[in-house]
């Protein structure tokens, strides 16, 4: 009883959004084929974005809602792209070559700062997302095409300043999925991005049993501790955030690939929460992440996405129900799980001081 009991304690977020898409399948009329593809589509598109939360996790710094900050280096990358007029798969990695200083960059910014704000990196890191993305905005509004040389008429204001609102990703969309795409029972699969995904999980796997990897674990598990132990905490959570935004937008190259489209002033702004209520989702907490909560998280999340819309449709005639239920969902499911994982931290800090008592009683005796 006792394990049923922490089961569904640990795992009450993922079984109320499998119990909701159980009931809710029959109502939208969604055929299994049109669901598979749909998964194939979500996973190809949105995991490899989710994972780049799992480093920061792994030292401790929680959910790293500055992962819009990797977002934004890469867009900055495909409008250089874009602007080259560089296409295909070619145009894919180049982007992601581009990304990675401005990532850097970003990322050890955001580190240091997050040292300063050591047990409040998630809000942190979340105030530091919106500043940073008026700094974009100032960048790309104003800098770009008077400061930074743009001459491509289809990405410059016509005042000559400014990027416009949407850019089209013609040239590179599905460059990355359809290098290797192949047809199992009718499911289009894109190879060559879940190869570079399954080359992430694999290097998450080593990361953790580096001796980098030991240490951030060492950070996330006891600040104090690590430090005694002679490991450089600081530097270790600064490593942990630009890995993180590193990731990050090569995560979001390879989202906006597959959509073919980029709205300069606000593909980025979403990403950090949709990702982390994804993660949650498939059962992960502030402090302890995996790959399969991430892989979870995001067929259930995305499941969810799709079934909203047409069962709010056929339930009350108007899809627009759904959209309300899972924008709902999305911040009440992150609200719930931070809110449990401070209630069960300080159950456990109550626990500790309940044992330490006994234990003195027992001396005293």
């Amino acid at each position: 009883m006792k394990r049923l009991k922490e089961f569904l304690e640990a795992n009450i977020v993922p079984i109320f959004i499998l119990i909701f898409i159980v009931l809710t399948v029959p109502v939208s009329k969604l055929t299994p084929q049109y669901l598979i593809q749909e998964m194939i589509l979500r996973l190809d598109r949105n995991l490899f974005l989710v994972l780049s939360l799992l480093i920061p996790i792994i030292a401790g710094m929680g959910l790293n809602f500055g992962i819009v900050l990797g977002a934004m280096a890469g867009q900055l990358a495909l409008i250089f792209i874009t602007e080259m007029r560089i296409v295909g798969y070619q145009g894919v990695f180049l982007a992601m070559i581009i990304s990675t200083p401005i990532a850097i960059l970003l990322g050890y910014m955001s580190g240091s700062v997050l040292n300063k704000a050591k047990g409040k990196e998630m809000i942190t890191s979340m105030i530091l997302g919106l500043f940073m993305n008026g700094i974009y905005q100032l960048v790309v509004l104003y800098g770009m095409g008077s400061i930074i040389k743009i001459a491509n008429p289809k990405l410059i204001l016509s005042r000559g300043s400014g990027i416009r609102n949407a850019i089209d990703l013609q040239g590179i969309r599905r460059g990355l999925d359809g290098l290797l795409e192949v047809n199992i029972l009718g499911q289009k699969i894109p190879l060559a991005t879940f190869i570079i995904v399954i080359l992430l999980c694999i290097f998450i796997v080593w990361f953790r049993k580096t001796k980098l990897g030991q240490d951030m674990r060492a950070v996330g598990q006891a600040i104090d501790i690590a430090k005694a132990s002679g490991i450089d905490v600081d530097r270790t959570r600064i490593i942990a955030i630009v890995i993180s935004t590193v990731l990050a937008s090569f995560g979001q190259i390879i989202y906006l690939q597959n959509i073919g489209t980029m709205n300069t002033y606000n593909s980025h702004e979403q990403i950090g929460m949709f990702s982390i209520a994804a993660l949650l989702i498939g059962g992960a907490s502030a402090v302890k992440a995996s790959i399969p909560n991430a892989i979870t998280g995001i067929i259930l999340f995305h499941m969810m996405f799709i079934i909203s819309p047409m069962a709010g449709k056929e339930l009350m005639g108007s899809a627009q129900i759904g959209e309300y239920f899972r924008v709902f969902v999305s911040y009440g499911i992150i609200a719930l799980v931070l809110v449990m994982h401070e209630w069960r931290r300080d159950r456990d800090k109550k626990k500790k001081r309940k044992a330490r008592f006994n234990a003195k009683e027992g001396e005293a005796l």
